[in-house]
């Protein structure tokens, strides 16, 4: 089974998420011939499997490690990303998504929405199963409500030219960070981990995913399309302003308005001429110091939790010994 070739040189983590991608297959049991060949191609269309490598990784912080359970938790918290990707896939009418041509661009967007939907209930099933106590159960559902929230907040602010730094801050919080989040809180609790490092692993990542997300929006003003050399700009097309033209803006609306207000009249020039300025405006670079303090403060939190779980070995070891 192929896995994303970042994970090359972590063996036993990949040997693990190839067993999330098996685990998930088990538990896809759907009827519909086209739907099912649609998730497959998803699951094997060379994600990076980002969330579930958070999964296992947090999973070996925590005193009570059980290799089944974590490969369980993280194999749901991937198919309730693929539950997300389906819907963000009909919100934001894509064509493709990995290389692979969308289940609503195929069939059509109630074909999609219920297949999302089916995906959301799978998750819960296989969480369910392995959940240990209903206070888990309950910070799961609490969670991905938050997570939906950020995708529902996402769709207030299209085409808000007054949209500020806190409503993106949580605008993303809701819709990625809160998924890394749960991840990684997920992963230390199936190791039975305390809550003092349930909480440092909730939180990094939480920051962890606020970089990622900073990270991908300033991707779509510096990534181009193949052999056009162009900036791809596929957020502002569909009047989603994220970070850095939310910084250039807030300093310049006089220059960005004229832009803006046309909406969906933007042409391609104007495109081109709205990520120029945002360079010149320094928004990306802003946007690129913000990631970069979201990241370190992830990285603290990581520490935190080394050396807290080497604190927990050695006391272990001693005890052994004596």
């Amino acid at each position: 089974m192929q896995i994303n070739a970042m994970w090359n040189n972590y063996p036993e983590l990949q040997k693990d998420l190839k067993e999330v991608l098996v685990t998930i297959e088990k538990n896809i049991k759907i009827r519909d011939k086209n739907v099912a060949e649609n998730i497959n191609a998803m699951i094997h269309s060379g994600g990076k499997l980002l969330r579930p490598a958070f999964v296992l990784l947090t999973a070996q912080a925590g005193p009570e490690y059980n290799a089944d359970r974590s490969i369980a938790v993280a194999s749901a918290l991937e198919v309730l990303h693929m539950a997300t990707l389906i819907h963000d896939d009909v919100i934001d009418d894509a064509d493709m998504r990995r290389g692979v041509p969308t289940i609503h661009s195929k069939f059509g967007r109630k074909y999609a929405v219920y297949t999302g939907d089916y995906l959301f209930c799978v998750c819960f099933k296989i969480l369910s199963a392995h959940a240990d106590s209903v206070e888990n159960i309950d910070f799961n559902s609490k969670n991905i409500e938050k997570i939906l929230m950020g995708e529902l907040n996402q769709m207030k602010d299209l085409y808000h030219t007054n949209v500020t730094l806190k409503d993106y801050l949580k605008r993303i919080s809701g819709k990625t960070a809160q998924l890394f989040a749960l991840s990684c809180y997920s992963g230390a609790a199936a190791s039975k981990a305390s809550r003092k490092l349930l909480y440092h692993a909730k939180n990094a990542g939480h920051f962890i995913g606020m970089a990622f997300q900073i990270i991908d929006d300033i991707l779509d003003y510096t990534s181009t399309n193949d052999g056009l050399g162009k900036p791809v700009l596929s957020d502002v097309k569909q009047g989603n302003y994220s970070l850095p033209l939310i910084y250039a803006l807030q300093q310049h609306r006089d220059v960005f308005l004229p832009l803006l207000i046309k909406k969906e009249a933007m042409t391609e020039a104007d495109l081109e001429q709205l990520a120029t300025l945002i360079r010149q405006y320094n928004g990306i670079e802003q946007a690129f110091e913000l990631a970069d303090k979201y990241t370190k403060k992830s990285y603290q939190r990581n520490q935190q939790i080394t050396a807290w779980h080497l604190s927990q070995t050695n006391a272990y070891d001693y005890n052994k010994t004596f």
